[in-house]
């Protein structure tokens, strides 16, 4: 199955949630059946994205968004980590401080997108900036409505300048995230990530949908495409992501770049340095 063709979001196209199950698999596979393929799957990432950092032709951009205990950090904990952190940076936009308040919506993000050669990926982004301000209403919505355009325009100059853009709307179902609310109360070494601000959050679900829906529906480009995970499963999520972003490494037709030393010169050296040793 191509995960890819399933489950991106054309552009253009007028999202309604309702019309998609977050429960939604893979239904040759179980969480079982699923590890070995993962594993391939980010062992294929992990020789790509050497090739990528040593190419420096072209970067990446993988963009996360969900509502809460969707599986942003879970995405980051499976798929992301087969990755090497030289080339790979992780950031998360939240509450904006006072210096990046007084520039454009933009300036703090521009900063973190990845250089040729490396991999970024945004856990929360720029989308917060049509998500949760729209939902508390903290700039008014001539406001806030402009950013569509911005973010296609901003998106479009990072893909100009040879930055690959894949976005992932993590989709769970409301029953869910009460379940896994329950199990973090339930597992100790998981209270951590608990927050009054989870079931605040809650209380505006609707809200949420018709945000997203909107974001979904404005903002899938030719360049800059979303997918919509269907996430209430997780070996699910993790398996559909990692198959999208190697396939979007695939399309770059990476290859690492030739050595920049006469390899000949350097064999008879290396020789020498064991005949040298043995002596």
């Amino acid at each position: 199955m191509s995960y890819r063709d399933e489950l991106i979001i054309k552009p253009g196209k007028k999202v309604k949630l309702a019309d998609i199950d977050p429960d939604y698999h893979d239904k040759d596979l179980n969480k079982a059946r699923s590890k070995p393929e993962l594993q391939l799957i980010l062992d294929d990432l992990s020789r790509m994205q050497e090739e990528l950092y040593a190419e420096k032709k072209h970067a990446l951009l993988i963009v996360l968004q969900g509502i809460d205990s969707a599986g942003k950090d879970g995405i980051c904990w499976h798929v992301i980590t087969g990755m090497n952190p030289q080339g790979c940076s992780v950031s998360s936009f939240k509450q904006p401080s006072p210096e990046e308040l007084a520039h454009d919506f933009l300036w703090r993000v521009h900063a973190k997108t990845p250089g040729r050669g490396h991999v970024a990926v945004f856990n929360r982004s720029h989308y917060e900036d049509v998500l949760v301000v729209r939902v508390h209403d903290l700039v008014p919505k001539k406001v806030w409505s402009r950013r569509y355009e911005a973010i296609n325009m901003f998106e479009e100059l990072l893909a100009n300048n040879g930055v690959h853009i894949i976005k992932f709307f993590l989709y769970i179902s409301k029953e869910e995230q009460l379940e896994r609310f329950a199990k973090r109360l339930e597992d100790k070494d998981r209270q951590w990530k608990i927050s009054m601000s989870d079931y605040a959050e809650r209380e505006h679900w609707d809200a949420y949908t018709e945000a997203y829906e909107d974001m979904l529906s404005k903002c899938s480009t030719d360049h800059a495409p979303w997918y919509v995970i269907p996430s209430n499963r997780k070996w699910f999520r993790n398996l559909a992501a990692a198959s999208i972003i190697r396939d979007t490494l695939r399309d770059m037709h990476i290859k690492a770049p030739p050595p920049t030393v006469d390899i000949d010169t350097i064999r008879k050296r290396y020789h020498a340095a064991v005949a040298a040793q043995k002596v």
